[in-house]
């Protein structure tokens, strides 16, 4: 069982009471606890069991401008004692920094509305072995599969935000999480392929058969795949896979890639960046949502943002230092985004698979190539040919590669829009990208 909040609580007003002694002029404590239970097949048998325990005590003092931070795993009363007149006498020779500063006191979340995002149940570990007994089992039904790793992880956390303002706050959070990678091999080659699911509450996530099917299709399908040339083509991207493009506008718009100016969209705020038809919105009140909080790691209120409002940069994804810096109030974002997502679109996905004669399906992306300074967006990927709407055969080995200024502008959204992960996108189609094959 995780430590409730008051065993949390008695240990973070510790905490603040002995930066304050050790002449600390203000103070944040983080206290939290976290339980993993991980449990891992390969080729339908136990690889291995693993459980951790996690008890740690974060602590930030500041003597007006200058600041540290400290932590430990060691809570003992000495300990903690030592520790945090060590960061106080390391605070004192800190340079200072004019944006160093606890948030505006306005700003701290008042709200205490339950986000569902803990469930009690556990899951033991027969439980978990017998589940991924059950998922392999389905996998190896297909012939073509030769290998498999698959796993269940339970995670269970608590922990308590305190600072010298007096702002407190926390709660309980709960994920269930099960993955399965197949490889499968044919005259053609071996391919490899994964599905995974995660949430908040355990009657939620996907059942083993259908987590088992939905690796092994993919998998088989990708099997044989066709070498392509080079041209410009219209792509679409799997959901799996849009969700990609959202998270580096995401890294694109945080507040310190702005204030250090290592950001294409730096100066970009009221500017159309993406097309009238696209809205992104940053919903951190969604219940039992995976990337759902009250308040940030500063204790900030979250409240739900229009990032982009049809096609025009609204908003920054803003914290308290950087915040100060750009001279933009904190909006409960240090951390980054909550529960991201582009508003789902017009068109059909079958319409949008329609929209060209012949246009890639992209399933997977190889690499980190984006450059959040520049825009310029290259990766390895692989997926299928599409002729006249229809998915043919699979292709690989190629490079796709745009700037995401004239991505964002090109850019086409489904209707199809499911919340299964924390950032989440319809199925989107960019018009005119660079493929380069043999």
């Amino acid at each position: 069982m995780v430590k409730d909040q008051n065993f949390l609580e008695d240990k973070a007003s510790q905490c603040l009471d002995l930066a304050k002694k050790f002449g600390a002029t203000d103070c944040e404590v983080l206290v939290s606890n976290s339980i993993d239970e991980t449990v891992s097949f390969r080729n339908k048998i136990l690889d291995e069991a693993n459980r951790s325990d996690s008890l740690v005590a974060s602590i930030t003092t500041y003597i007006n401008k200058k600041k540290s931070s400290i932590a430990s795993s060691n809570l003992l009363n000495d300990n903690l004692k030592t520790l945090i007149e060590r960061c106080v006498e390391t605070t004192k020779l800190t340079p200072e920094d004019e944006f160093n500063s606890l948030p505006d006191k306005d700003l701290y979340s008042k709200d205490n509305l339950d986000l569902e995002l803990y469930d009690d149940t556990s899951f033991e570990n027969d439980k978990k072995i017998q589940y991924l007994k059950e998922l392999e089992e389905k996998v190896f039904e297909e012939k073509k599969v030769i290998n498999t790793e698959s796993g269940f992880s339970q995670n269970k956390s608590n922990f308590i935000l305190i600072n010298s303002d007096g702002f407190s706050g926390g709660h309980k959070s709960s994920s269930f999480s099960s993955s399965c990678v197949v490889v499968a091999k044919d005259n053609g080659g071996m391919e490899r392929d994964y599905e995974y699911t995660s949430k908040c509450h355990l009657d939620e996530i996907k059942k083993p058969e259908e987590l088992a099917k939905l690796a092994t299709d993919r998998t088989i399908k990708k099997l044989s795949p066709k070498k392509i040339g080079s041209e410009k083509l219209n792509l679409i991207f799997d959901k799996r896979i849009a969700k990609g493009i959202l998270s580096a506008f995401a890294g694109a718009i945080s507040s310190s890639s702005i204030a250090r100016g290592t950001s294409f969209l730096k100066d970009k705020i009221g500017s159309e960046i993406f097309s009238k038809e696209i809205t992104i919105i940053d919903k951190p009140d969604i219940k039992k949502g995976l990337g759902s909080q009250l308040f940030d790691g500063e204790g900030v209120h979250s409240n739900e943002l229009c990032l982009v409002d049809k096609g025009i940069l609204k908003s920054y994804l803003v914290d308290t230092y950087n915040g100060k810096k750009l001279n933009i109030k904190s909006n409960g974002r240090a951390g980054g985004s909550t529960n991201l997502y582009f508003d789902r679109g017009n068109t059909s996905y079958d319409d949008l698979l329609n929209s060209s004669s012949k246009a890639i399906y992209i399933t997977e992306t190889i690499g980190h190539g984006t450059n959040l300074i520049t825009g310029d967006y290259s990766v390895g990927a692989a997926g299928y040919l599409i002729e006249n709407g229809i998915l043919k055969e699979p292709v690989n080995e190629i490079t796709i590669a745009g700037n995401l200024k004239d991505m964002f502008k090109n850019l086409t959204l489904a209707n199809d829009l499911e919340f299964e992960y924390a950032t989440n996108s319809p199925t989107m189609m960019i018009e005119g990208m660079v493929v380069a094959g043999k």
